[in-house]
């Protein structure tokens, strides 16, 4: 059932993040909520042969009042981190010298800035049945 797929996701996301981000899964299933928003199938080509052809389980993750988590990224996985708001991320796609995964901005494109207006209230976007394609 999609229910069951989406707790594997969001199981697998709780472990990503922990490896990753290095964010504690204790803090993770204790400081918040995820919230289950859609499906997209996605597809970006590489280097030859290689490429991405996968369906990506998309969730906001939403902090209880009061909660902090702690962020250690991993430098075999992440780069570089920040907080930022909607204009600056959008500033930040504009500027040629920062690098971003091509299936990052094409959900943000595609979804991220219509429900960065909604996170007081994920109701109207959350739980998507479909499969989206981004192709």
């Amino acid at each position: 059932t999609l229910e069951s797929k989406v707790d594997g996701a969001r199981t697998a996301a709780i472990r990503k993040l922990d490896q990753e981000l290095g964010i504690p899964q204790q803090q993770t299933k204790k400081h918040g909520q995820f919230h289950f928003l859609n499906r997209i199938h996605y597809m970006a080509p590489s280097n030859e042969p290689w490429g991405e052809h996968e369906i990506d389980y998309i969730f906001f993750y939403k902090l209880n009042k009061g909660q902090d988590l702690t962020v250690q990224p991993n430098l075999n996985e992440v780069q570089d981190y920040k907080w930022v708001n909607k204009n600056t991320l959008q500033e930040m796609f504009k500027d040629s010298n920062l690098k971003f995964t091509p299936w990052f901005k094409l959900i943000c494109e595609s979804y991220l800035f219509e429900w960065w207006g909604k996170l007081d209230d994920l109701s109207s976007v959350e739980n998507d049945r479909r499969i989206h394609r981004l192709l």
